[in-house]
């Protein structure tokens, strides 16, 4: 199991806006994307969207400096795929990006909106949630793409977020 090159080729663009947190954030991604592809994304169109997904969900934290982070990750992935020639993607992506913490379930079970959900909540609960996930495989993707500080840094933020808006800690997670 290797690095996802579409994903590799996104953050060789900007590898530099991440900082520290680039290792930690790449590896996230990979390992969304991989939990993705087992609940069942397949085939090159549906691989190269969640390739997409992946590196612009979270991205806003970095990008935009705010941890209200779904709709500058939204607005940047929609800039990227009207570069590439891909607006006709642009729902979909930003339906997978605004719904990645979704606590239900956001469509029908095989939508890849869906799949990217669940995948992106087994990595984030650190496997305690699986959506069928079989154990082995999860322990082989998180050797493949340690988690070199990223849940670490989801808490830090945490924390800060509480700190400023006691109110609203977690904007992102919806119903």
């Amino acid at each position: 199991m290797g690095p996802v090159p579409q994903l590799e080729e996104l953050f060789r663009a900007s590898a530099g806006v991440l900082g520290t947190d680039l290792d930690g954030y790449r590896n996230h991604t990979q390992r969304v994307f991989h939990f993705a592809q087992e609940l069942g994304a397949e085939g090159p169109e549906a691989e190269r969207k969640l390739a997409i997904a992946c590196y612009f969900h979270d991205l806003g934290i970095w990008t935009d400096q705010t941890f209200d982070y779904l709709e500058p990750s939204v607005v940047r992935a929609t800039a990227y795929l009207e570069e590439q020639g891909l607006s006709e993607w642009g729902e979909e992506i930003a339906s997978m990006i605004r719904e990645h913490h979704k606590i239900t379930r956001a469509g029908s079970a095989d939508s890849l909106v869906e799949i990217f959900r669940r995948a992106d909540w087994i990595d984030v609960s650190l496997g305690i949630l699986r959506f069928g996930i079989p154990g082995p495989f999860l322990r082989e993707v998180q050797q493949a793409f340690p988690d070199c500080g990223f849940h670490r840094r989801l808490v830090v933020l945490t924390l800060d977020r509480l700190r400023t808006h006691p109110f609203s800690p977690l904007p992102m997670f919806h119903w």
